[in-house]
């Protein structure tokens, strides 16, 4: 049986979203298709995800320097404890799916938090003296991303859009072999052909899913 961490960066439903719909459609055919599995929701804008602020980088220097955990003060403890149950639950995982619309060009802010949250030395990358080597070599990982405007590769504003692009960095960066990208676009520009673009994203997520 295999655990698959559905990670949501979007304060919308499957109503209201794009993308959302699209991954409720790539859940259902995946459950389908691997019935023993268990899939995790994580909508990072209902649980905590902590910002890497003062009290954490003060925290891990104390650490770091030989403090014990019991003397941190207690935002200190509840942030870091906080930051090691999340990279814990993702490094246990077998698969990824990260859903969120495009803002600005990039993904909401909640989904850079959680990035930085799972970036840890020695649980999903290791440094050596070739450069850091990522430990994740036997996960895979999707993204499904929506936006307005036509952003994917090879359209007139590739250059501009950062979500697919840094997911994709870090999943390299994490050792991932098999990163495959689901794109809901173009409904600003084109309303009127808005519900076929959907349906295509769907029938996509389908298909991805039945092999993921």
């Amino acid at each position: 049986m295999a655990t698959v961490l559905y990670i949501t960066a979007n304060p919308q439903n499957t109503e209201t979203s794009y993308s959302m719909a699209v991954g409720k459609e790539f859940v259902q055919a995946y459950r389908s298709a691997h019935p023993y599995d268990e899939v995790v929701h994580l909508d990072l804008y209902k649980v905590d995800v902590p910002q890497l602020d003062a009290d954490v980088f003060s925290g891990w220097g104390k650490l770091g320097a030989g403090t014990a955990f019991e003397q941190l003060t207690d935002a200190e403890k509840t942030k870091i404890s906080r930051l090691g149950e999340l990279v814990d639950q993702f490094v246990v995982a077998d698969k990824y799916v990260f859903v969120n619309p495009i803002w600005n060009y990039s993904f909401p802010p909640v989904m850079k938090a959680y990035i930085d949250s799972v970036c840890v030395a020695g649980k999903t990358f290791k440094y050596t003296d070739k450069g850091p080597v990522g430990l994740l070599n036997s996960k895979k990982a999707v993204h499904i991303q929506a936006s307005g405007s036509v952003l994917s590769s090879g359209s007139a504003y590739a250059e501009f859009e950062m979500g697919h692009r840094h997911l994709d960095a870090i999943m390299k960066f994490f050792g991932i072999p098999s990163f495959e990208g689901i794109f809901v676009e173009g409904m600003a520009k084109a309303p009127d052909q808005a519900p076929a673009i959907k349906e295509k994203a769907v029938q996509q997520a389908r298909e991805v899913a039945l092999s993921f």
